[in-house]
């Protein structure tokens, strides 16, 4: 039998395996199997506990669809908190290696000793183009027009550690599932890209939905929300050096943008939902 925890982030969700703890990083296809939502556990991703001498773990991601994104900012939370409350790692410093690099995370205890929130840094928003990645020009991306059929849109891209493309419209779940299967594979990103569709309600507070890389719409985009901050306040929609509180669909994250774009801080809840052990990951029958 093959212990599992279920973990979720604003409505986000993740199973989570540990190497440590009889686990093997799955295959794209099990991890698939795992996160369908009639046939598995069900989740939009599936995290493993890898072993690392850069930090107290190592994180990796495979989407619902089984592509594997460079990062995911509420999966790096619910990491943590498994990692502080299983005595993995002691806290409230915790350093995690991610494919983005090692990233600084502070793990906040709730009443009853275990992590309620994490405040995570999750590294510079990088406006420039090849660094996103994006094709189609040269330069930072920022409030230009891009065609997908015939859809117009005014975007924003920039990179969180994987690619992100920021339209300031409504924040509406019928617009995003119109705009993000169109854009999430424009041919300008070589490496399909999440789309977030942010309403600027004040100088210090973002409406968001986002339309995520190989798993659609979701209830919470950590990497989405900071990119939206940073995209905002790069054309002085909110400010900088503020933590901005950032609506999604699941609830509300906070993030706060350094002055040189250096650094993004996340900060937002983490909490496990049930364990349980699988028979099989590729045909799993789960114990719960």
């Amino acid at each position: 039998m093959i212990p599992f925890w279920k973990y979720q982030g604003l409505g986000n969700d993740f199973v989570l395996l540990d190497t440590a703890r009889g686990a093997v990083l799955v295959e794209r296809e099990q991890a698939r199997l795992l996160c369908d939502r009639h046939k598995g556990v069900g989740a939009d991703g599936v995290l493993t506990v890898l072993p690392s001498e850069a930090g107290a773990a190592r994180m990796h991601i495979y989407n619902s669809d089984g592509s594997e994104p460079e990062m995911c900012g509420n999966g790096i939370r619910c990491f943590v908190k498994y990692l502080v409350d299983s005595g993995r790692a002691a806290g409230p410093e915790v350093r995690v290696e991610t494919a983005r690099g090692v990233l600084t995370c502070l793990a906040h205890l709730g009443a009853g000793g275990k992590v309620e929130t994490v405040t995570v840094n999750m590294g510079p928003a990088v406006f420039e183009r090849e660094h996103v990645p994006m094709l189609g020009g040269t330069g930072p991306f920022i409030l230009q027009e891009i065609d997908a059929g015939e859809l117009k849109a005014t975007a924003t891209a920039l990179s969180m550690g994987n690619p992100h493309l920021v339209l300031f419209k409504e924040a509406d779940l019928a617009m995003a599932r119109q705009y993000g299967p169109l854009l999430e594979s424009h041919p300008w990103f070589p490496a399909k890209v999440n789309v977030g569709l942010a309403e600027v309600k004040s100088r210090g507070e973002i409406d968001l939905v986002v339309y995520e890389r190989g798993c659609g719409i979701t209830q919470a985009c950590g990497t989405g929300a900071c990119a939206a901050t940073a995209a905002a306040a790069r054309v002085d929609k909110v400010e900088l050096e503020r933590e901005i509180k950032v609506n999604l669909p699941g609830g509300s994250l906070f993030i706060r943008v350094e002055r040189d774009y250096s650094a993004v801080w996340m900060r937002g809840p983490a909490l496990e939902v049930f364990r349980g052990e699988l028979d099989r990951v590729d045909s799993p029958g789960v114990r719960a």
